[in-house]
């Protein structure tokens, strides 16, 4: 039985992104017989506070969840995060679980989950504590590649990434294994590092998608043709672009746009779409409930900023995939996603500038249930082919027995 230590901020009871990816990733390994230790932070995403049920405990707590022997330091919140705000959230979390290294057991793994960059830089301490444990990084997201691609840096915002970045290359030239969840990530981690690569996407329950199971959810229970946005409603979204989106709908009948998610764009946006009344907001179902919210769509959407290539691989895509819906989705043709979608032919993929011809394709969509049916059939084939849960984690699960 190997023991496992893994560091990261987010993690149970967050139930989106990648505190779910975590906790699952945790609890399989628990499942197939490992000994399991995660060092994380107070859940607070995406609502950028942290939950009421956690605010009055002390700021190091210990817990056992299902199985999951689980370390929390309370880390600062802000609830506007700003950048420097953000530089402060990452650096409370990483000085308060730096006390929580001292009170685990030697691991024969750790797994140190990116962002926080500085979850590496603790997981490497970790491994300078005792001889012969290998760490393992993850990247889920290349947090400050994805800032400097946006444009969002200047001034003393520059030095600071920059000092950030020198920490990113010494914990990957560090580490025994380095991972990320696409191919387009793998190939900047291999411009970054010369560490052993290994490709671990995120995954998908295409089970907890079952027809048979699924009823309509309260949120989309109209009979208009229903378009969906569901999740974290931040800054690598193209709120702007979503705006002049609406701007052109509005001429086409019997629609509905539902945006359920939170994060620190929602009131931003929220004073932005009060004047249409075919649009409707709500914040974050319970992960149980996601199969019956996003299967009820009769369109997925998700504009991605196009100056992004491959930091990122939302893992919303996977979800809405699944429903056997099809989607909309804009970005940067260069991308993984774009590839994704070429692939799968569930849906379609566009640059983000042809307004025109994403309102003509939803007008065909409304019109061609046919068509809608075929194209979701073809999204959730791919997804459980390449993403489906048991593949990925016993694959991954081979990986660590070896390494």
């Amino acid at each position: 039985m190997k023991k496992i230590t893994i560091i990261g901020i987010n993690y149970y009871p967050e139930d989106s992104a990648i505190g779910l990816y975590t906790t699952e990733k945790a609890e399989y390994l628990v499942s197939k017989g490992f000994d399991v230790t995660v060092i994380t932070g107070f859940p607070y995403y995406p609502q950028w506070q942290i939950r009421q049920d956690y605010k009055l405990k002390s700021y190091l707590v210990k817990e056992i969840i299902n199985g999951v022997k689980v370390y929390r330091s309370k880390q600062y919140v802000p609830k506007d995060p700003t950048f420097i705000k953000r530089i402060i959230h990452l650096i409370s979390f990483t000085f308060g679980n730096f006390i929580n290294l001292f009170k685990v057991g030697k691991p024969d793994i750790v797994i140190s989950i990116i962002p926080f960059t500085t979850s590496s830089l603790l997981g490497w301490f970790l491994k300078k504590r005792y001889n012969n444990v290998k760490h393992w990084v993850h990247i889920q997201d290349f947090e400050f590649d994805a800032a400097i691609d946006s444009g969002l840096l200047n001034g003393n915002k520059k030095s600071v990434i920059k000092g950030l970045q020198s920490i990113e290359k010494f914990v990957l030239k560090k580490a025994d294994m380095v991972s990320s969840i696409s191919f387009g990530m793998i190939n900047k981690l291999k411009s970054k590092t010369e560490t052993s690569t290994y490709y671990l996407t995120n995954w998908i329950d295409v089970k907890k998608f079952s027809d048979e199971t699924l009823k309509t959810h309260k949120y989309l229970s109209s009979d208009k043709f229903k378009i969906l946005y569901s999740g974290n409603i931040g800054a690598k979204q193209d709120w702007v672009f979503f705006i002049k989106f609406l701007n052109f709908l509005n001429k086409i009948n019997d629609v509905e746009v539902i945006v359920v998610g939170e994060g620190a764009e929602k009131e931003n946006l929220l004073s932005k779409i009060n004047g249409y009344d075919f649009v409707k907001h709500y914040n974050l179902v319970p992960y149980d409930d996601l199969p019956s919210l996003l299967s009820s769509a009769d369109l997925h959407i998700l504009f991605q900023k196009a100056e992004v290539i491959d930091t990122v691989m939302p893992s919303k895509i996977l979800g809405m995939m699944a429903s056997s819906r099809p989607s909309i989705v804009t970005g940067n043709l260069k991308s993984e996603v774009a590839k994704v979608f070429n692939n799968s032919n569930g849906g379609f993929y566009f640059d983000g500038t042809v307004i025109d011809d994403i309102i003509k394709q939803i007008v065909i969509l409304k019109e061609n249930k046919n068509m809608r049916l075929k194209l979701g059939e073809n999204a959730k084939n791919y997804v459980e082919e390449k993403y489906s849960k048991d593949k990925v984690l016993n694959k991954f699960i081979c990986k660590l027995k070896n390494f």
